[in-house]
């Protein structure tokens, strides 16, 4: 076990009921215009938890501090004791600038697993709504679909070269609805509504994961509610809020 190399870690760590850990940085690479893959090893398997958890990483701001980020788990590979992170690098936060220039054989804190929303097992399809920078955890959630069964992927992309696939059990069906930002503002809702109106939801019972920017997943939502599903059929997680640097604990504002 990697002892962290800042207290705070291990004491939020404790308050949370989580794990910290010293990862070490294995491998980076830039797989879209939009986002690069960073993977990290070191107790991989417990620290990224089930589909859908997100680990916290602690990250160095412009002003020589220290904060944290919160990124989904893109994948594991238990034999090498590696998780892997898919991060969006269309703004220049700091965990862009991380992203961007993680050196292989760094060390970096994580505190994980976080995350209140996976996979809902009981339903029949499942739609994944959001932009780029929840592919890498809706890929995830869905690679862990049982078969036979649905999942439909509605996903705004800054550029058509973030269009990456992924590979799924041949009995999963799979659709994939890709909409072309097109000079928006992340807040701007019009991209993800048009792709959602393409889009006819299946009979029998469904979930929807809604996974973006703070505004956009609420107007999504509420399109969600007009369709006919049920609050408990929809989760709701906003990575970021335009016009707001997340918190310490790399989450954006709740407030309304």
């Amino acid at each position: 076990m990697a002892v962290p190399r800042h207290q705070s870690s291990v004491d939020l760590a404790a308050r949370l009921k989580v794990l910290a850990r010293s990862c070490v940085v294995a491998a980076r690479t830039s797989l879209s215009p939009s986002l690069v893959e960073v993977v990290l090893q070191g107790d991989a398997v417990v620290l990224a938890g089930v589909a859908g958890n997100d680990v916290m990483v602690l990250v160095e701001t412009g002003e020589r501090t220290l904060t944290r980020r919160r990124f989904s788990v893109r994948a594991v590979d238990a034999d090498n004791d590696t998780f892997s992170l898919w991060i969006s690098t269309t703004h220049d936060g700091p965990a862009a600038r991380w992203a961007r220039s993680a050196v292989v054989g760094d060390s970096v804190d994580i505190v994980g697993p976080r995350g209140k929303i996976p996979l809902d097992d009981s339903a029949d399809w499942h739609l994944f709504v959001g932009d780029v920078a929840s592919l890498g955890s809706f890929y995830r959630m869905a690679q862990s679909i049982e078969v036979p069964g649905r999942a439909i992927f509605i996903v705004e992309l800054d550029s058509p070269g973030d269009a990456l696939t992924a590979t799924f059990d041949d009995e999963l069906g799979v659709t994939a609805i890709f909409v072309d930002r097109d000079g928006r503002s992340p807040d701007d809702s019009a991209g993800l509504m048009s792709g959602l109106a393409a889009f006819t939801l299946p009979p029998d019972e469904g979930h929807a994961y809604l996974f973006g920017e703070y505004h956009v997943m609420h107007a999504i939502k509420t399109a969600m509610l007009d369709r006919g599903l049920r609050s408990e059929q929809i989760s709701l997680k906003a990575f970021y809020r335009v016009g707001q640097s997340n918190g310490p604990n790399g989450e954006p504002s709740k407030d309304l």
